[in-house]
């Protein structure tokens, strides 16, 4: 089932249950969805509407962090239960130890020993395992690699 599919269901199950968080969160998602759609002309495959979830709690992430360092607790809560509903739409993310082993890996078959070569690093991790792993941390594990 495609992932706007299964967004249309999820809304129609929060605004029956009154979970106006989870209804807010995927009503953007789901406008995001559409959005994409119409600027392209055509249906969207169900990586691209990965991509554009991802992107999603990504800025909500953004939020969260600038909330939090404007003392707006409140709001960065609300954005953190957002983050929570749309996480359950992104395949499982790997953990810090299996990203330090594929960066590891990546760079080792790569032959890179300099920061500057650190592009070639985020580029063959990212695409090989797309949609699993947070690219701030790769960005991080790679720094510490290759420093």
């Amino acid at each position: 089932m495609a992932i706007l599919e299964t967004l249309q269901d999820d809304l129609k199950t929060a605004m029956k249950s009154g979970d106006t968080v989870a209804r807010a969160a995927i009503r953007m998602a789901m406008t995001a969805i559409k959005n994409r759609r119409i600027e392209l002309g055509e249906d969207l495959s169900e990586a691209e509407e990965l991509v554009i979830v991802q992107k999603e709690v990504k800025k909500r992430q953004d939020s969260v962090e600038q909330y939090t360092s404007a003392g707006r607790d409140e709001l960065a809560a609300n954005e953190e239960a957002e983050i929570v509903v749309l996480s359950r739409y992104l395949p499982e993310q790997l953990g810090e130890d299996d990203v330090h082993t594929i960066v590891r890996e990546t760079i080792d078959s790569l032959g890179l020993t300099s920061k500057k070569e650190m592009g070639q690093v985020m580029k063959a991790v990212m695409a090989a395992h797309k949609g699993k792993l947070d690219g701030k941390l790769v960005q991080r594990i790679a720094g510490e690699l290759l420093s």
